[in-house]
């Protein structure tokens, strides 16, 4: 008896010492990062059609996680999850983090086991429906039938608008948003809803880009941010301070081009934060030049912003005067300080 309560004992300290364990250390022993997307959304997490490659705003994200730990960011294994398994991902452990046009909520945040990283885009709902419907706004759509995905805070939203609004339209939801915007071309929906950033992205894929409107009228705050495991404060920890150093880099104009230069400047800010001066990154499970890392392979928050949503991609989302611009210029783009 004695020596099989000596057993049990030393198989329940194996297993409360598994359970304890970081999922940062997984993953550092694993030696990749096993990262959640968005296969469909244009411009922040679809797959080129050229390359076979998954590419797009949240998509560097998780390229940034993988620089910060292996100091290479194709160490990572991208999984497409749609809206109804998103969340599922995580409590079950099939991936590490999910980068995946997610908004920030008081029930997700309490009551799904998942724990949400920084914002790092600020975007709302809006509505698309083709100019030949030839309404204005999206109060004219009273008796609509409007379509969205499943199992999204918009599906939520635009149940409230019809409410307070007595619109009266018929909502129709499907798993993928490819399904809506099918349904919008063929005239099964009258109209379309989801966040603003993802109706200029499908919009500019579309067959005839022209025949599309966005409506005016944005319906609601959709802060989008990562998520990871509930109670590990040390890989969400890490996973929150490699977002915060995109942002910073860019407040401090470090960039991919003068990375090398930035190594040798004088102010004790910049020197601190790309680990030249300082031991930060061990305090997070890092190495002291994660940022640095950060930077080198995928860019500042403003490099990855113009990647994927500047003036040069064809999903095109004016940053400047919107909230998504650095806090400096007006908008919610802000990082704690590195020290």
């Amino acid at each position: 008896m004695r020596k099989l309560l000596v057993l049990l004992a030393v198989l329940s300290l194996g297993v409360l010492g598994l359970a304890q364990q970081s999922r940062l250390d997984v993953v550092k022993q694993r030696g990749k990062l096993i990262c959640g997307v968005n296969g469909g959304a244009p411009g922040f997490g679809f797959i080129d059609e050229k390359t076979g490659d998954y590419v797009g705003f949240d998509v560097d994200f998780c390229r940034a996680v993988a620089a910060a730990i292996f100091d290479d960011p194709t160490k990572v294994d991208f999984v497409p999850l749609n809206a109804k398994v998103r969340f599922n991902a995580i409590q079950t452990g099939k991936v590490d983090v999910v980068f995946r046009n997610t908004t920030v909520t008081t029930s997700r945040d309490s009551q799904l086991g998942v724990d949400f990283l920084p914002v790092n885009f600020y975007d709302g709902q809006g509505v698309m429906v083709k100019k030949s419907l030839g309404v204005k706004s999206v109060y004219d759509l009273k008796g609509a039938t409007v379509c969205t995905n499943a199992g999204t805070t918009t599906e939520k939203n635009w149940t409230d608008v019809d409410r307070a609004h007595n619109l009266g339209t018929k909502l129709l939801t499907f798993d993928d948003f490819s399904k809506s915007m099918a349904g919008l071309e063929s005239g099964r929906c009258d109209a379309v809803t989801t966040d603003k950033s993802g109706l200029v992205g499908w919009k500019a894929k579309s067959k005839d880009p022209e025949s599309l409107v966005i409506l005016p009228e944005t319906l609601s705050k959709e802060p989008l941010a990562g998520f990871t495991f509930q109670n590990d404060s040390k890989w969400r920890d890490a996973l929150t301070w490699i977002v915060y150093a995109t942002m910073q880099a860019e407040e401090f104009g470090i960039t991919q081009a003068n990375l090398a230069e930035m190594m040798k400047s004088s102010n004790p800010g910049i020197r601190r934060f790309l680990g030249v001066e300082s031991k930060l990154g061990e305090g997070l499970g890092l190495t002291n030049d994660f940022a640095a890392r950060v930077i080198r392979h995928v860019g500042n928050y403003g490099e990855i912003y113009a990647r994927h949503l500047g003036p040069d991609s064809p999903f095109f989302i004016p940053r400047e005067g919107s909230l998504n611009a650095l806090y400096t210029d007006g908008g919610l783009i802000y990082s704690p300080p590195f020290r």
